[in-house]
């Protein structure tokens, strides 16, 4: 999974206010950026303004995971969610996978606090055998213990940064070049270092490109049909 952090808040502050706040749901632009950046059950606490939700939205709409929701006679566009639709996870997943979005990593003790509103869960081992779950599905990961921790701590997959949450090791420096020496002229040659990776933002950026040269060559076959209808 490549998705942003505001991607990531956005689609845990969806999944979160349709099971704690129903009747609110789905949510307008200013309701969803007031749940991204409250203060309380976040970490980290975020200012996200109008411009981040929308682009946010903009993106997860086109991979199906958001979309405009807005009944007749609503005021102001609302959003729902399509996680649920877009994974085919079970409740108590997506109950554990939201938590995950919104606090960071966490203890299985904190899973089963967090979650309480969201879906319940009976005791510890439920919320290890979810995480379990989730961690064959490529969605979660089991950190390593810090120095000084007691307790396992886990954390979500969806976003492309997973190193600032540690699930990722640091990056590895390139190895240095290594030395051959001619046994029979006694020559000493240096073979080239490998070639850096790739960095998945230029990938990103690439593929955002792409789409968005599709986008317009349908916008554009859209018009000039549009141009032939009317005899332009």
């Amino acid at each position: 999974m490549d998705l942003s952090a505001p991607e990531i808040r956005v689609l845990g502050c969806l999944l979160e206010k349709q099971r704690t706040t129903p009747e609110a749901y789905p949510l307008s632009l200013n309701a969803l950026r007031l749940a991204c950046n409250q203060s309380t059950n976040r970490d980290p606490v975020t200012e996200y303004d109008e411009a981040v939700i929308r682009d946010a939205l903009h993106r997860l709409s086109r991979r199906r995971w958001a979309r405009l929701a807005s009944g007749a006679g609503s005021r102001a566009p609302k959003y729902r969610h399509l996680l649920d639709e877009a994974l085919g996870l079970p409740e108590d997943e997506l109950a554990v996978l939201c938590v995950l979005m919104l606090r960071g990593p966490q203890t299985p003790g904190e899973l089963k606090q967090r979650t309480e509103r969201l879906h319940p869960l009976a005791d510890l081992s439920a919320v290890i055998d979810a995480l379990e779950r989730l961690i064959d599905r490529e969605l979660a990961v089991r950190l390593q213990r810090r120095p000084g921790q007691k307790e396992e701590r886990y954390t979500q997959l969806l976003g492309e940064d997973a190193e600032e949450a540690g699930a990722t090791p640091a990056a590895v420096a390139p190895a240095p070049a290594a030395i051959h020496r001619d046994l029979d002229t006694g020559a000493v040659s240096a073979a080239p270092a490998p070639e850096p990776l790739p960095d998945p933002r230029v990938a990103r950026l690439e593929e955002d490109v792409a789409a968005l040269r599709a986008d317009l060559a349908a916008l554009r076959a859209t018009v000039d049909a549009l141009r032939a209808d009317l005899g332009a």
